[in-house]
């Protein structure tokens, strides 16, 4: 078990826009991109204000030739160098999402984006065509999808264990905006509840597409239509806390996601239910590490990480023996890791580990569609509407 070098000549060279002093989700993809020493962290466009851009990359030992004041500069600059960036993690809220990603594409720099891809489908769609027409690599941050036991569960529904799909049950609920936080300046509420910043959804961005896109990579299945109630129930604010959505899969299978940030006792409460004709899969993020495998007619099996009858899907995203926590940090570690091995297999011209895999531009299209559509359903109170993406 465990993540190596696979391979790999060097340490990638990473860049990072956003993620300075005071944010938290900077200091998760750091640790993500150490964790298997697949990367060296050497530029930084890190704050939107140049001091707090020059004093935060002054703590992470980033060069001060290359700590950047904008992420402009910084696109141009990592290109005209011949030890430029390799890759650039983008850590910024959404609305400078599709900018800053759009940059480093033109200047022929993969990306890495944190989600949701952009605020708008019609900057996703730009964002996957540019993707696309220079050949290079994007990943998405969805790192639920980096878990073993959702690798064990995507194997399992890829090999026809649960027979074929007919429902999909996920769920999201956390209780931190219970109360306005964002009106007391929280930094991290006060951005999410903007919808200037966040785009038009608000917990259906921020964790709703977190779930979506759980479903999506566990089942194989592609949403077709759905139909959505979302709520503010918090007074004054302007964006949902709260989402009820039905879902119409293409394949005929049905599903239900409900997300929430407004459900008192819940702190990161993600939950992941899928039925087949001939079995159920059921995982909960709060206890990674167990699958829950029912064949039918048959009692519940309980599949741990690292233990008998897990496969390889599940053991090469394993680094410690069975019975340690291992989550969070460790999903994020292995899409970086997996997007370090194809970047790292083209630079050396040979073809990727096959097992590599993480949410891709496409996945990001389908993410702002799933928002979108959601919000105009319920807007429309509640109706059915397309959900499928032009791709």
């Amino acid at each position: 078990m465990g993540r190596s070098g696979d391979g790999a000549g060097r340490r990638l060279r990473l860049g990072m826009v956003g993620g300075g002093e005071g944010a938290f989700i900077g200091g998760v993809h750091r640790i993500a991109a150490r964790l298997d020493d697949r990367y060296e962290l050497v530029a930084g466009a890190l704050s939107s204000d140049p001091v707090r851009a020059k004093s935060s990359a002054a703590e992470l030992r980033i060069r001060p030739d290359r700590a950047y004041a904008s992420f402009r500069e910084m696109a141009a600059a990592e290109a005209a160098r011949a030890d430029g960036i390799d890759v650039v993690a983008i850590v910024t809220p959404n609305h400078l999402h599709h900018a800053a990603s759009r940059a480093f594409l033109d200047a022929g720099i993969n990306v890495i984006c944190d989600k949701p891809m952009t605020t708008t489908l019609e900057d996703a769609i730009d964002l996957a065509r540019a993707v696309r027409d220079r050949g290079l690599v994007f990943a998405l941050t969805h790192n639920y999808t980096g878990y073993p036991m959702v690798r064990q569960a995507r194997a399992m529904v890829q090999a026809g264990e649960i027979g074929d799909v007919r429902i999909v049950q996920v769920e999201y609920a956390q209780d931190w905006l219970t109360t306005k936080l964002e009106a007391t300046g929280h930094r991290q509420a006060e951005w999410r509840a903007d919808p200037a910043r966040a785009g038009v959804g608000g917990c259906v961005g921020d964790i709703g597409t977190h779930a979506f896109n759980l479903a999506g990579f566990v089942s194989g299945l592609e949403l077709e239509s759905l139909c959505a109630d979302i709520s503010s129930f918090v007074a004054g604010r302007t964006l949902d806390d709260n989402a009820h959505i039905l879902l119409r899969y293409a394949s005929g299978a049905r599903g239900m996601l409900w997300s929430s940030q407004v459900a008192p006792g819940n702190e990161n409460a993600l939950r992941l239910r899928i039925y087949g004709d001939k079995g159920g899969l059921d995982w909960s993020q709060e206890d990674p590490n167990r699958l829950q495998f029912t064949p039918l007619g048959e009692v519940p099996r309980l599949l741990t990480r690292g233990g008998i009858g897990v496969g390889t899907a599940a053991g090469r995203v394993t680094r410690i023996p069975p019975g340690h926590p291992e989550g969070f940090l460790e999903g994020f570690a292995n899409i970086y890791s997996d997007v370090a091995d194809v970047i790292t297999a083209r630079l050396e011209g040979r073809a990727p580990d096959p097992m590599s895999m993480f949410p891709t531009a496409e996945d990001g299209v389908r993410g702002v569609k799933f928002i979108e559509a959601t919000v105009a359903s319920s807007a429309r109170g509640g109706v059915w509407v397309d959900a499928r993406v032009p791709l």
